[in-house]
């Protein structure tokens, strides 16, 4: 996930709309028994669902690294029966559950992938990992609750394959690699083959698939409440790189040259014009960032180029696209102004909008409820990315937030995700289990 949640509107949620609870009664096809057998199961995975997350958590491994994870989830669906599928779309997994009757096929995804971040959580079962990323050597961390993710999954997988006679479909169970970001460098033309979502998608994984559903942990969330909302969910991201091209010289002497870093600082300032000026920000809102630029040797000379990179963040794909028309246009003009010159390039992350389809979230509800104790609540939009939403590109798919803070700590003031203080409360787990195992039941049962 590419952005916390931000709890002070989570906050000012809770306040303002409350918790919804909503009797088992309302629960269209799974029904209380239904959840009494899944609840059980569940109890009987928990503790084998803390040790995957810690072994994980202390073994992390980047994204399109996740060798060691993969042969853990491969080789634990393998154990339940399942038909396997491994090195889909790089490292991911694929297993296969067909109940005892017919029915319709439904997905549950979990990402497997850790980021390049130094762990401080000071935890019995830290990570001490290092690894390659992008030509560096990196301290690597599950700062993002990946671990937490995949350990869920495994649960879910265990009390749904227990459950396999009565099950009146199949189920598929997505391990998916590199959800953070490309494995690779872009070429010189900005394209990297495809990764995570999208390559397992090219691989066959949603194969007969009629729904997916897939679920993060955060710590910006009262433990144990699920946050949703139908509609946009997360934004759509798109990386930005833009080259200015100047002409270097003396820095005593600038009417000699074509400064590129004063021309790289007016173009900076000129992009927050297409979101407070350009976009109609009535209609969705938008978020253009500059997060880095790099230009120039030494004090007194001026570099003939600047690299800046950032990050487009929108709610709304005709947005999406009118904001990257006029980020470019805005650009070049005001590099040509200088007289110099911008090339601007996106990717290689240009993850669509998470979406929950209406008729899809309206239809999982009653379930999810029933399986949270009614412990949900419509959250706000989230500015953060997922490409979870690749595969909603290709069927219906419904994503939820598992609230999860640490024992002890306010959600409010919960390190965030991607913090080196980034941690949970492990008793979440079996919820998170429970609501996959529950929305795929009650999917495969609904008419």
């Amino acid at each position: 996930m590419h952005k916390p949640l931000s709890a002070i509107a989570i906050a000012a949620g809770l306040v303002a709309c409350g918790l919804t609870f909503v009797s088992s009664a309302q629960a269209q096809a799974l029904d209380a028994a239904g959840l009494q057998a899944i609840d059980a199961a569940v109890n009987a995975v928990a503790p084998k669902m803390v040790n995957w997350r810690r072994d994980i958590h202390a073994h992390p491994e980047l994204s399109g690294q996740e060798v060691r994870t993969a042969k853990l989830v491969a080789e634990h669906l393998k154990k339940l029966g399942m038909e396997v599928q491994t090195g889909v779309g790089g490292t991911g997994v694929v297993g296969t559950l067909k109940g005892g009757l017919p029915g319709k096929v439904v997905a549950l995804r979990a990402d497997m992938d850790a980021l390049p971040v130094l762990e401080n959580t000071g935890l019995p079962f830290a990570s001490k990992a290092k690894a390659n990323y992008l030509g560096k050597e990196v301290p690597v961390m599950h700062a993002c609750g990946h671990d937490a993710h995949t350990a869920m999954l495994m649960g879910a997988a265990e009390v749904l394959a227990g459950m396999k006679a009565q099950l009146p479909g199949t189920v598929k169970f997505i391990f998916q690699p590199a959800e953070e970001g490309a494995p690779v460098e872009p070429d010189a033309n900005g394209k990297v083959p495809s990764f995570g979502a999208k390559a397992m998608i090219e691989a066959g994984a949603l194969k007969d698939v009629q729904a997916i559903y897939g679920l993060h942990i955060t710590s910006n969330l009262p433990g144990g409440v699920v946050g949703y909302r139908s509609g946009p969910l997360m934004a759509g991201s798109d990386n930005i790189t833009i080259h200015v091209e100047g002409r270097g010289g003396h820095g005593s002497s600038p009417w000699a040259t074509i400064d590129p870093i004063v021309a790289a600082s007016q173009v900076v300032m000129g992009l927050q014009t297409v979101v407070s000026r350009q976009l109609n920000i009535s209609q969705e809102p938008a978020v253009v960032t500059i997060g880095q630029i790099q230009g120039g040797t030494r004090y007194n000379i001026i570099p003939d180029k600047v690299e800046m990179m950032g990050t487009l963040r929108t709610f709304d794909e005709d947005m999406r696209q009118e904001a990257l028309k006029r980020i470019t246009t805005t650009a070049e003009s005001i590099a040509a102004a200088s007289g110099a010159k911008a090339s601007v390039r996106f990717g290689p992350v240009a993850y669509p909008v998470t979406t929950n389809p209406a008729q899809l979230t309206q239809a999982s509800l009653p379930a999810l409820n029933l399986a949270m104790g009614g412990k949900t609540m419509v959250i706000p939009k989230v500015a953060g990315s997922e490409d979870f939403s690749e595969f909603q590109k290709v069927v219906p798919g419904f994503f939820y937030f598992l609230g999860a803070p640490p024992k002890g700590k306010e959600f409010a003031k919960a390190p965030p995700n991607h913090s080196a203080l980034f941690d949970i409360d492990e008793d979440q787990l079996p919820n998170g289990a429970r609501s996959l195992a529950a929305l795929a039941v009650d999917f495969l049962q609904r008419k």
